[in-house]
């Protein structure tokens, strides 16, 4: 006899990303605090009972340790936010984690510029 399927595909992905539309909306437009500043929701992974996830975030401006303070003081607020504004029976617990593949990125790119540039200057040569 197959195995019954308890859920529907993927529905653990389109759970993440409502949570992140959801979140990047209540921290932009109904968090006050001062800490956090111009946050931006990378990720969110659910886990499979729906009872945690991790919000893999990064940071135009401020410092991500007062950052990740202030959004793991707020996560009762904003998993309060998410409960009003999602349909699902379980709201997950809110992890923060900063992500660094934006600064990572940024320094891959200037790695590969100056790269070109000294082949560049050889070629020259």
């Amino acid at each position: 006899m197959p195995k019954k399927q308890t859920s529907a595909p993927n529905r653990g992905i389109r759970v993440g990303d409502q949570i992140q539309r959801d979140l990047a909306e209540l921290i932009a437009r109904e968090l006050k605090d001062p800490r956090v500043g111009m946050v931006t929701i990378n990720a969110v992974q659910v886990t499979p009972d729906y009872a945690h996830a991790t919000v893999h975030y990064s940071l135009l401006t401020g410092e991500p340790e007062e950052t990740q303070a202030a959004l793991t003081q707020a996560a009762g607020f904003l998993r309060n936010g998410l409960f009003k504004r999602l349909h699902i029976h379980t709201v997950p617990t809110l992890h923060f984690q900063f992500d660094r593949t934006t600064e990572r990125a940024a320094d891959m790119n200037a790695l590969i510029a100056k790269a070109v540039a000294s082949r560049s200057k050889d070629a020259e040569e």
